[in-house]
């Protein structure tokens, strides 16, 4: 009975980690807006951000690589806030040994960064010029794919938290969730 105490503490507290590092999270900061970086960028510049992401593309160039990402908020631990709800995009640059793999990196996959602020860099979203906030990653950590099989089985009026993603026990992964409420 001990043990299965000890299991769950330290199961509670791995999931209370944060995603970056410890100094990184605490020197950083995750509450703020695209916006207002790019209304002033002279006085933002050098400054360490948390932010998350949606990579739209990823691409390698001369000065590293190139990740382009719709912006998304960040808690103080470095998860994802609410995924798809802005309309903002960043542009981050790492300038690693390593490089960001396009194939590991690609379209939809999310992301959370650690980035000092570059200033603002023009580019092109369609056929339209856009102004975009540019981050050079000190840490990256890139989450895991979604898939359909691993949202929780309940409809979303039994469990209001959606954006939650359950894995690992084995019965997310058949087509239906074998308990059912008593309603049903």
């Amino acid at each position: 009975m001990k043990k299965l105490y000890v299991t769950t503490i330290c199961l509670l507290l791995i999931s209370c980690a944060p995603i970056l590092t410890k100094n990184v999270m605490q020197e950083g900061v995750y509450d703020f807006r695209l916006s207002e970086l790019k209304q002033n960028p002279d006085l933002n510049r050098g400054n360490l951000f948390i932010l998350g992401g949606i990579i739209v593309k990823t691409a390698l160039t001369k000065e590293g690589s190139l990740i382009e990402a719709i912006y998304v908020p960040v808690n103080s631990m470095g998860h994802l806030k609410s995924p798809g709800t802005s309309n903002e995009r960043f542009l981050a640059i790492y300038r690693g040994k390593d490089i960001l793999d396009p194939v590991i990196y690609h379209e939809k996959r999310e992301i959370t960064i650690a980035g000092e602020f570059a200033g603002t860099r023009k580019g092109i979203i369609g056929e339209m010029e856009y102004v975009y906030p540019l981050f050079n990653i000190k840490e990256i950590y890139l989450w895991e794919e979604i898939k359909a099989s691993d949202y929780y089985r309940y409809p979303p009026y039994f469990y209001p938290l959606p954006h939650y993603r359950y894995r690992g026990y084995p019965y997310y992964d058949y087509p239906y969730y074998p308990y059912y409420p008593w309603w049903y």
